[in-house]
């Protein structure tokens, strides 16, 4: 009763009623794929709580102070109060190594999740006519969120986050006639500058939390307007959309999605050591850890840097270094190749048809093909960027390691692109995978069973 008079006192004044009534009978379709999306904006309303929490405690200042701590294995030891107050996060205020954790953990999967949701929009065809904007908010969200990931890992200030810092202003640096403009923004002097901790942790929980945010929400209003794509299906057709309703049924389903990603993610930060800086100790420019490993969305760029023949090259009397081709030009290409791909597709078929039907993996063999080698040239990127760790483990020559990814790099999407492209072709052939045959079992009168077919 109390809720039906405040809901009536809200109508009264702002008319919601029918907008209110109309969203919560809207279709979702019931395919679980299509609940891969919520991984990331629940995993984002995650970041943002936690990360809420540990900005209260972290201190920017690189300054340099002496720490006398609970951490005894660093009493004594020069560093700055970013790392200092870190370390007073993790090991002093309650619950803060636990929410650090938590906050890293969800930074991975939500980082994962935006891959596969975007691994099935490109399967499914689900970027054609009218979802191409969506399809280039999704690319962008990916960079974005790739950067963002990249200044929160940065921000302590340790001998790891440091190393990737100095990697990072080499990059920029690397760019043609701008890369020093471009190194100065980022860190507003020469390397390792005072500035370059404040910039980045502005950047981390002001400026790119907004980005994402507002990136979220047009995509989420686009897909409110154009309504939910689907699965072709009884009474399915390129004008509806059949599912459940908002209320209750996927409302509930939504809500246990959610208490599954906070079970994981708690899980994981309980359980699971990451990014133990204390580990590392302070940065310091002179020194360089080894065995050295990035968080994993940057690992292709790292695995690229890694490979990379030394090319250098002096046009007009400047030089473009051997570091501009894999972390530059590379991911120029890649993320252009993406953006475009809707257009490149339709140029490819000549569809301009609207679609609101998917497809299936296999009734596009090529299309499904091309994203499995996509798929594996990113994770052989990735694998050699860990080339350091598997030659001190595997006890194999790293130089042997490096010729082994720049042929894997190579040859190995070539391989997945045949493979998919005869696996989809069969299926498609086939009409799909085939059940298998239900059957009951009978005990006889031998004590063996015997086999009754069941529709």
């Amino acid at each position: 009763m109390i809720v039906e008079r405040f809901a009536d006192w809200i109508d009264e004044r702002l008319g919601t009623a029918h907008f209110v009534h109309h969203a919560l009978r809207k279709a979702f379709p019931d395919h679980w794929s299509f609940m891969l999306g919520e991984i990331n904006m629940y995993a984002f309303v995650i970041l943002v709580a936690t990360g809420t929490f540990l900005a209260l405690f972290f201190d920017p200042n690189t300054s340099k102070t002496i720490y006398h701590g609970p951490y005894w294995l660093l009493d004594g030891q020069q560093m700055s109060h970013a790392y200092e107050s870190t370390l007073y996060l993790s090991f002093v205020v309650n619950g803060g190594l636990l929410l650090r954790q938590i906050h890293h953990w969800t930074a991975l999967i939500f980082l994962a999740g935006i891959v596969v949701h975007m691994a099935r929009i490109f399967l499914t065809g689900a970027f054609r006519k009218p979802r191409e904007i969506n399809w280039v908010l999704g690319i962008a969200l990916f960079g974005v969120s790739m950067f963002e990931g990249f200044c929160g890992y940065s921000l302590p200030d340790d001998l790891l986050s440091g190393t990737g810092l100095r990697i990072a202003d080499s990059v920029a640096l690397s760019v043609p006639v701008i890369g020093a403009w471009l190194s100065f923004l980022l860190l507003g002097g020469n390397f390792p500058s005072q500035q370059m901790i404040p910039r980045l942790f502005v950047a981390h929980i002001f400026i790119l939390p907004a980005v994402i945010a507002g990136l979220i929400t047009v995509h989420l209003a686009i897909v409110w307007r154009q309504k939910h794509s689907q699965f072709p299906g009884p009474l399915r057709t390129e004008d509806n959309v059949v599912g459940s309703p908002m209320f209750p049924v996927y409302a509930v389903k939504s809500l246990a999605l959610l208490a599954v990603i906070v079970f994981v993610v708690c899980a994981l930060g309980a359980t699971t050591q990451i990014n133990p800086i204390w580990l590392w100790g302070p940065y310091d420019p002179w020194k360089a850890s080894s065995p050295a490993q990035p968080d994993w969305y940057v690992g292709w760029l790292e695995g690229a840097l890694r490979i990379a023949p030394p090319w250098a090259w002096h046009p007009f009397g400047r030089t473009i270094p051997s570091v501009f081709w894999p972390t530059v030009l590379l991911p120029a290409i890649v993320f252009g190749f993406l953006l475009l791909w809707p257009w490149i597709e339709r140029a490819i078929t000549r569809d301009h048809r609207s679609h609101q039907l998917l497809d299936r993996p296999r009734e596009v063999p090529w299309r499904t093909a091309l994203g499995a080698a996509l798929l594996t040239f990113g994770f052989a990127l990735t694998a050699a960027g860990s080339d350091d760790v598997q030659a001190r483990y595997l006890h194999v020559s790293i130089v042997d390691i490096v010729h082994f990814y720049q042929a894997f790099t190579l040859g190995g999407p070539l391989l997945a692109f045949v493979v998919a492209y005869a696996a989809a072709s069969e299926l498609r052939e086939k009409g799909g995978v085939r059940k298998a045959h239900r059957v009951s079992l009978k005990r006889n009168t031998r004590g063996g069973f015997e086999e009754d077919s069941v529709p």
